[in-house]
């Protein structure tokens, strides 16, 4: 690896967007207002728009592995993400279960976006210099 203990060679120019919320996303249930990954994927599963989306399921997990031919791949799934109330609690929970989270489109991200921003993230956490361009 590259660069700083943030980026990989070549996401710097890959620009991530997210639901703001999503940046507390390795909190757990610890204290008043904060919810339990179970409670966060009831609430996800409970309303996520994705189950009748009507869509196959292939288009929720592009082949490609670029960001932007996965997301022309992923295009109709991304389109029902972006309306979902949910949006932010499945991304989040797709970063903190990465086994689950890093296969198809969470959040209205696809895998490779959503690895990037898990590095990002991870390296935040763990003292790096964070910038949310990179």
């Amino acid at each position: 690896m590259t660069g700083s203990p943030a980026t990989r060679s070549g996401d710097s120019d890959i620009v991530v967007r997210v639901p703001g919320d999503v940046a507390s996303w390795p909190r757990r249930s610890s204290g008043p207002g904060l919810v339990s990954d179970r409670e966060s994927w009831a609430r996800v599963i409970r309303q996520a728009r994705c189950a009748a989306s009507g869509l196959d399921a292939d288009e929720w997990f592009p082949v490609s592995t670029e960001v932007h031919g996965a997301r022309g791949e992923a295009a109709a799934a991304i389109a029902i993400c972006q309306v979902c109330s949910v949006r932010s609690q499945c991304l989040a929970l797709s970063l903190r279960h990465w086994d689950v989270g890093q296969h198809g489109v969470w959040g209205g991200l696809v895998a490779a976006e959503r690895a990037i921003l898990r590095r990002r993230m991870l390296a935040h956490r763990d003292g790096a210099i964070f910038h949310p361009s990179c």
